[in-house]
Formats: C-alpha cells, sequence, structure tokens
C-alpha cells in the first residue's frame, strides 16, 4: 500500500472520494425521480364522480356528493386539522344549519324589493332604483326554489322555451297576447320573439335595422336595450355575433328579466332614474329603445345624455316607438300629433346638441350615430349651448353615481379622423386583440405584456376546469357569471362553449378594467358583494368566485356573500372559488349549512401551490307546496 509521504495523496484515498461523491449524486437523482413521479401523478385529475344524469338533461349535470376528488385514488384532501382561520378555531367549523326562508320569497329581489319601493319617491323612477335592505333587515335563510323547478332547457332550445314551473307567471302571455312577446303552451312557455314594436318578431326587426345600419361585420359588438322586455332583441342579436347588455325593471310587467335570463339571454334589473347606469362609459357599440317609455326630451336631455356616455365614438343609437312615425301611430299611442310632433322635435334638437348625426329614418326606426371625436364639435359649439361639457374627467365611475345633464369628455386626438380612445379590432379578433385602453396606459399596472400572460394562464386554467368539471364542454352551463373579472381572462377563455359571462369589477378596485373588458367584447357591470345583485333567484349555471371573499373578508359578512351567491345559483349549479387553504375552509364549512356539497382541490400547477380551488354544488331542493305565501 502506498502511504501519504510528503503531501502527496494515495490512490486509496481517492477512491473513497470518488466513492462518495457518485453515493451523493446517486441520492439526489432519487430524490427527484420521486418528487417528480408524485407530482404528476398529482396533476393526472380525472373526472369528478360528483356529476351524475338527471331526470331532465341527457347530459351529466352536477349531482350532490362530497366525493370530488383531486387524484384518481387515495383519501381525499383534508386540511382542517391543519389550517386554522384567526378568530376562527377548529369548535367553530360546525356548520350553521341555515333554513329555508318562506315560498313567499322564492322571488326575492333584496335590492328591488316591491315593498320596500314604496317608501321611496316615484319622481324620476327613484323607487325602482337599488334599495338595498340594512343589515339587520337582511334575510339569513336560503331562498327556496318553487315546486316542482326543472332544470331550464339547453340553449339554443332555451331561446324559445321556459317551464311554466319555475316562473309561473301568466300576466304577459294575456297582457302583451297581441304584441307576441310569451304565450303558455301547456306546462312551458313559448317566446315567438315578438315585442311591442317588432309583434312579427326580433328577427324580422333585426333584418330591418341590418338593411340601415351593417350589423354582421364584426364592427358591431356590444350592445345596450334600454327596458328590454323579455330580451328578443338581445336574443336574436346573439346569432349576428352581437352580445347584449338587457335592463328592465322590476315593475308591473312581472318577471320580465327574469324571463331574459331564464332563457339564457343577459340581462339586469335596472331603471333610468337617478343614478347611472352600472356601466363604464365607451362601452357600447350600439344602445336601442324600442317603446320603452324613457322621456328622452325631458330633465334636460339627462337620459338621452347618459346614453352618450355609455355609447361608443361612432355607436349608434336606436329609437323605435313614440314618437318615430307618429303620423301613423298617434291614434293607437292615445296622444295628439302635435305632442307628439314636439316631443320628436325636442329629441332631434337634444341629439344635434349632443353632436350626434341622425343617419336614418325609415317607417319605425330613427338612427342616429355619435361622432369618433369631439374636435369638431369642440369647435362649432356655442360657449353657453347645453348640455355643457362635464369638468370631471371620471367618465367611467358608475356605481352609486347621480347622472348629470352635462356630455362626458371623450379622450383628446389630434386630427378629426381619429378614434377617440383608439379603434377597436372587428370581432371576433378585438377578443384577444390589445384594448386601446391598455395600449394607453389608462389601466393603471396593466401592460400589452400582462394581457398576453393573463391570457395564457386563463387558457390553462379552464383546461384544469375541464378535467373538474366535465359539464363544462358540453353545454351544460349557459350563464355565467365572473364575480372578480380582472381583465376578462375567463370569459375569453370559454368563448368556444355556448355560453356567455357577466363579467362583474368589484366597486372600488384599485384596478378598474372594466372598461378594457368591453373593448374586448365582452360584456360586465359594477357591483359592490356586500349587497345583493341586481338579478332574479336561480338565473346563473356557473359562478367564479377568484379571491372574492379574501377580498370581502374585512369588509362584511362573508355568509351574506355566500347566501347571495346561493339565492343567484340555480339548483345543481356550481360554484369555483380560488383563494388560499384558510378562506376556504370557512367558505366550506359555512356552505355545508347551506346544503352544498363540496371539496378542496389543489391548484392546476400541482400540491405545493399555496392557493386551492374549492369546487361547491348547491343540491336539488324546492320549498313545500304545502308552504303558504
Amino acid at each position: 500500500m502506498w502511504k501519504e509521504q510528503g503531501g502527496i495523496r494515495h490512490p486509496e484515498h481517492q477512491r473513497m472520494r470518488v466513492t462518495l461523491i457518485i453515493g451523493v449524486i446517486g441520492l439526489c437523482a432519487t430524490a427527484y425521480i420521486i418528487g417528480a413521479w408524485q407530482g404528476t401523478s398529482l396533476s393526472n385529475i380525472k373526472p369528478s364522480p360528483v356529476y351524475t344524469r338527471t331526470q331532465c338533461d341527457d347530459d351529466a349535470v352536477p349531482r350532490a356528493s362530497s366525493t370530488v376528488s383531486a387524484r384518481p385514488s387515495g383519501p381525499p384532501l383534508d386540511f382542517r386539522a391543519h389550517h386554522q382561520v384567526v378568530g376562527f378555531n377548529e369548535s367553530s367549523l360546525a356548520p350553521e344549519k341555515i333554513p329555508a326562508c318562506q315560498l313567499k320569497y322564492s322571488e326575492y329581489t333584496p335590492c328591488h324589493d316591491p315593498r320596500r319601493a314604496r317608501k321611496f319617491p316615484k319622481a324620476m323612477m327613484q323607487y325602482r332604483e337599488r334599495h338595498c335592505p340594512k343589515r339587520e333587515d337582511l334575510l339569513r335563510c336560503l331562498i327556496p326554489a318553487p315546486p316542482n323547478y326543472k332544470n331550464p332547457f339547453k340553449w339554443p332550445q332555451s331561446r324559445d322555451y321556459a317551464w311554466f314551473d319555475n316562473i309561473p307567471h301568466r300576466e304577459l302571455s294575456i297582457e302583451k297576447a297581441v304584441q307576441n312577446w310569451i304565450q303558455v303552451e301547456g306546462n312551458r312557455f313559448r317566446f315567438p320573439g315578438g315585442g311591442t314594436m317588432f309583434p312579427h318578431g326580433a328577427d324580422a326587426y333585426i333584418d330591418d335595422i341590418n338593411a340601415l345600419i351593417p350589423l354582421t361585420d364584426g364592427n358591431i359588438r356590444t350592445a345596450l336595450d334600454t327596458g328590454c322586455g323579455v330580451a328578443s332583441w338581445g336574443a336574436f342579436l346573439l346569432k349576428r355575433g352581437i352580445i347584449t347588455m338587457s335592463f328592465a325593471p322590476r315593475d308591473s310587467h312581472e318577471a320580465q328579466v327574469q324571463f331574459a335570463l331564464e332563457r339564457g339571454v343577459p340581462a339586469m334589473i335596472g331603471v333610468m332614474a337617478t343614478d347611472r347606469i352600472p356601466y363604464p362609459a365607451r362601452a357600447f357599440d350600439m344602445a336601442h329603445c324600442s317603446r320603452c317609455l324613457i322621456p328622452w326630451n325631458k330633465l334636460d336631455g339627462m337620459y338621452l345624455v347618459e346614453v352618450d356616455r355609455v355609447l361608443r365614438p361612432g355607436g349608434y343609437w336606436i329609437l323605435s316607438g313614440p314618437p318615430i312615425h307618429w303620423k301613423r301611430h298617434s291614434k293607437g299611442w292615445q296622444r295628439t300629433e302635435e305632442d307628439l310632433k314636439q316631443e320628436q322635435h325636442e329629441i332631434e334638437d337634444l341629439a344635434n346638441r349632443l353632436c350626434w348625426k341622425k343617419v336614418v329614418e325609415k317607417d319605425d326606426l330613427a338612427i342616429w350615430q355619435k361622432p369618433i371625436n369631439h374636435m369638431e364639435c369642440a369647435n362649432s359649439r356655442k360657449a353657453e349651448e347645453t348640455p355643457q361639457m362635464c369638468n370631471s374627467s371620471d367618465v367611467d365611475s358608475a356605481w352609486y353615481k347621480k347622472m348629470e345633464a352635462c356630455m362626458s369628455p371623450l379622450p383628446d386626438v389630434k386630427s378629426e379622423e381619429e378614434v377617440a380612445g383608439g379603434a377597436l379590432e372587428k370581432w371576433p379578433e378585438r377578443a384577444f386583440a390589445v384594448p386601446p385602453r391598455i395600449t394607453q396606459g389608462s389601466v393603471s399596472g396593466l401592460t400589452p405584456e400582462k394581457l398576453e400572460e393573463d391570457n395564457k394562464l386563463w387558457a390553462e386554467r379552464v383546461e384544469h376546469y375541464k378535467k373538474l368539471i366535465p359539464p363544462l364542454a358540453k353545454g351544460r352551463y349557459r350563464n355565467v357569471m365572473d364575480m372578480d373579472a380582472g381583465m376578462g381572462g375567463l370569459a375569453a377563455a370559454l368563448m368556444k362553449y355556448p355560453l356567455w359571462v357577466m363579467n362583474v369589477v368589484p366597486a372600488g378596485s384599485a384596478r378598474d378594467a372594466l372598461g378594457a373588458i368591453y373593448e374586448r367584447g365582452f360584456i360586465g357591470t359594477y357591483h359592490d358583494w356586500c349587497e345583493a345583485f341586481s338579478t332574479y333567484p336561480r338565473t346563473y349555471d356557473l359562478i367564479h368566485a377568484d379571491k372574492v371573499l379574501s377580498f370581502y373578508l374585512d369588509r362584511c359578512d362573508i355568509t351574506y356573500i355566500l347566501l347571495e351567491m346561493d339565492r343567484i345559483l340555480r339548483p345543481e349549479g356550481t360554484v369555483i372559488f380560488r383563494d388560499n387553504v384558510e378562506t376556504l375552509v370557512k367558505i366550506q364549512a359555512i356552505t355545508e349549512g347551506m346544503r352544498w356539497k363540496s371539496q378542496i382541490m389543489d391548484h392546476e400547477s400541482g400540491p405545493f401551490n399555496p392557493e386551492k380551488i374549492l369546487v361547491a354544488v348547491k343540491t336539488y331542493w324546492t320549498a313545500e307546496p304545502a308552504q303558504n305565501r
């Protein structure tokens, strides 16, 4: 054996050193391979057995079950013993059993309650606006579905049919019989597509509009229907690639917005009164009033000024009904020719002072177009001319913001040919083009690069959701709500499916991208989730809540937010929560007492991401027929 002499290292020690290094490398490689194999097994998610068939639908729909799992085998994920919310101990996890409300509340709309509305002035329709209950008046019970409630028809059949038991109201079928709004056929309603000014059908009426302005070249994508009835105009625009935000008050035309949403058509309860409508400036390519009975020529033109605020540069306003074509209709409208002639003159004059151009008037239709910028308008207007330009540039503010009888200024331009705020791509390219608001830096913190990243992120997430919720790719869901829509990435990722998304931007959000969402060709609204949403019960199939509950934890009692979600969710509807484990554990504990079934699952990137996903299903149950109204 060689010995180490004079600082020389012997081969025996060298061999030992090499062996040790090889051993360490081998252990590291083994640990890495095992870790990678575990990660792969967790990512191969099988469809959840929570979805089975029902008697109302041949396709899979969510059924009550607690067996949703994020892996093919092994025990379910359980975080309760290991994660706790501050101030929320393990003993408090026993769910509060929330009772069912009485049957008389089956169509309860908390912020549009007719009984509460009577306390407010009728002037300017104030009593039809949002008036939400005080905290001590909030219902802490589950809004019941009416007896014999059934899953709605699938789109596109739902456009034409709805179950009578789901909305048991015959009033409109009698009151609007001549106008073909709705008909009762046995145990279901049929919607012929008629309206007050289009008794022969919305399809033919839209063809008449298309003969006057182009509806199908992709330039018109978002529309607003004021006083929508059962939203047949919006329903038949969908096949032309146009999505419509329809709104109408909860008034004597019982359940008109409820019928619209039951058909699978976007709609909200709303009214032109004293508050701005809850949409950003420059949102709609087209606005429409078909005998909506809004006094456009009164109150210093404030309501038409509000339409001007939400209408895009170059957008169209369509008016049919009084006073258009008054020579023919004056007797039917029970008004004098002089009165109608004066009203039309005042509307024409107001539109001219808004710098709108009248495109055409033919038969029962009159169409105006908003200018693409205010350069010529500013140069030609007299200093004292009304409406004046608003001093404030806060044109997007629209949550409990009072209307003003002043014109919302458009962004500055350098030439008369430039579109104020930026030109939009045609639909459908518009959905993935960078919105001008982002290009121009109008939305704090958003850049074209972040939009591209967001689109990729939501494409990946939707692919993951399809594995968790197989019915998503099978047309099970029609009305979808994103409670905090961000940049509209979820709506963009769901475009290929037969559904639409109500993109909600919480009022007071640090980053208001609702205007950019509209520029992408989607629709949405502002809302504060500490209050009830402006819709009827059972009007959404799928609700998505990305960190919404965390955002509101310190603002209001999240139990009431969850009760509101239960109110607007259809029986057997689904909710997807994304949040930290602590918040999801609290959500799961509360919803157990609401007759929901749920399971916490891993993030799509794997088990080591602290954000998790909670998939919940509202179980099917209805009110007892014996209950008294």
